[in-house]
């Protein structure tokens, strides 16, 4: 016979001696105590000691969970709130290059983050102070018909000039302004290698970035 069918021999038959012999457990006080159990006045087994412990330890499990509940909260909505600030900062530009420039001041003092670039695809001229994607590249960075990627892609890295080696992860949306529609980038970097990861929703940063079409096509390319 096998060392497993040995033990389920055994557990077996100290089950039918218990049934047969409650008395073996009841009426041992210290055999009670070590297994964390008593007997009750109304001559029940209690679970006193062990019942207490899991009451207590799923107590703090349950608590442990709320607390993360609430700090996501707290998170989502003090992003919400900077993000509402932010497309406040975008409407108030007076041009694009000053849209460009509120961009990537907004994402360090507002979000805490390496910056953000702004990049569109010519062949027509580049505005001041955005950077200038050949055509197509916007599909090279993103992947074709994709609308956003969020995490590290080191060829996306050279967007942002001299910062790029500060930059560990990335949050980007496809933009397309003007008419006919230029193909362009809204990215954002971060010095963290978690700021920015794949299994992250992008809503906020696509919103951003539908305010930011909408703003910059107040104005012509000169």
């Amino acid at each position: 016979m096998s060392e497993a069918k040995r033990k389920e021999s055994a557990t077996e038959e100290l089950r039918r001696v218990l049934r047969a012999h409650p008395h073996v457990i009841r009426d041992d006080v210290e055999l009670l105590a070590d297994l964390g159990l008593r007997v009750d006045a109304a001559n029940l087994v209690d679970f006193g000691p062990a019942a207490l412990a899991r009451v207590n330890a799923a107590h703090k499990r349950e608590s442990k969970v709320r607390k993360q509940l609430e700090a996501t909260a707290r998170a989502n909505f003090a992003a919400q709130a900077q993000t509402h600030a932010a497309v406040i900062d975008m409407l108030e530009a007076r041009n694009l290059s000053d849209l460009a420039r509120r961009v990537d001041e907004m994402a360090a003092l507002r979000f805490g983050l390496v910056g953000a670039v702004i990049a569109i695809e010519g062949p027509e001229r580049t505005p001041a102070g955005w950077h200038a994607l050949v055509e197509g590249q916007t599909d090279l960075i993103l992947g074709p018909q994709r609308l956003h990627r969020m995490g590290f892609h080191a060829p996306a890295r050279g967007l942002f000039g001299a910062k790029a080696d500060e930059v560990r992860s990335m949050a980007m949306v496809r933009l397309a302004i003007w008419e006919p529609a230029r193909q362009g980038v809204l990215a954002f970097g971060s010095p963290d290698a978690e700021g920015f990861t794949k299994d992250m929703g992008a809503e906020l940063v696509a919103f951003l970035a539908r305010v930011l079409e909408r703003t910059a096509e107040r104005w012509p390319v000169l």
